[in-house]
């Protein structure tokens, strides 16, 4: 059962030790902790990111745009988490947040920054017009379910995934409070995708690439070692989904960029051109 005897103090003062593996990294202020400014390659687009699911729903979008034919060639170079690359003082000028991915959009006659996994999904698809339908009910569609993402995801990795693989000790409560949360949130999907061939209707968008690198990880077991906890065969839609959007030749090239851990051909750290993906 879950420890009953902490009582929060009148206020809460930051421990540098509380964290368990991300005491090093978390903090409860914002900013750089030191100047280093940020590689810039050839191309129009700089992502700076790490193969997590927020990082790999934008080198997927990437992939698809070039599989799809568009001029979005881009350069992709890691941002190591927990070394605290996300406190570099180029990192937190492209995003305040310090979190990955960021963006820098040089296509245009002024630098532009596009930080949040979702926002800049969203323009990329206004960019390129692709993956994102121009207007109307349809439109409107997608943007519900990338919003039901970045809303419903915290609970996901913060939350579940947070205290089931990665808290310092098993606490039953949180553990029980935030995989009830899981599964209602897989069936929502699977109530979804039941009667649609993709998240958002009959056609492939930015939700997808949104929602699967999250939903689609954890039903294909590649996320915090929950598939058996979860019972997550039992969402035949999203399992069916998932393995339908993981057999993509952009997804499979997608979740390979700025990754450094797993199997060797797997990995690409840094990304400059289709060769280096080829040469894997």
């Amino acid at each position: 059962m879950t420890d009953t005897t902490y009582v929060p103090p009148k206020v809460w003062t930051w421990d540098k030790e509380n964290g368990g593996q991300f005491a090093s990294t978390n903090r409860p202020i914002a900013g750089a902790t030191h100047d280093k400014d940020l590689p810039r390659g050839d191309h129009p687009f700089q992502l700076y990111s790490l193969a997590t699911p927020n990082g790999v729903k934008v080198t997927v979008m990437f992939e698809e745009l070039l599989e799809a034919g568009h001029a979005a060639e881009y350069d992709a170079w890691i941002i190591k988490i927990g070394d605290g690359d996300q406190f570099g003082s180029g990192f937190t000028a492209a995003n305040p947040n310090s979190k990955i991915p960021a963006l820098m959009d040089y296509s245009g006659a002024e630098p532009l920054r596009v930080f949040e996994s979702g926002s800049i999904l969203l323009h990329l698809a206004e960019k390129f017009g692709a993956f994102l339908p121009a207007s109307g009910a349809r439109r409107t569609e997608v943007m519900n379910w990338l919003m039901w993402q970045m809303g419903s995801a915290p609970f996901l990795g913060g939350g579940f995934g947070h205290f089931y693989a990665y808290a310092p000790e098993k606490y039953e409560y949180p553990i029980n409070r935030y995989a009830m949360e899981t599964k209602r949130q897989l069936d929502v999907l699977d109530r979804q995708l039941a009667e649609h061939a993709y998240v958002a209707g009959d056609d492939y968008s930015i939700a997808d690439m949104a929602i699967w690198p999250w939903y689609g990880g954890l039903v294909l077991g590649r996320a915090y070692n929950a598939a058996e906890f979860l019972d997550v065969t039992s969402y035949k839609h999203v399992m069916a989904w998932a393995e339908k959007i993981d057999a993509r030749p952009a997804v499979t090239r997608g979740r390979k960029v700025n990754r450094n851990w797993g199997e060797p051909h797997e990995q690409l750290p840094e990304r400059h051109s289709a060769a280096d993906l080829d040469a894997l």
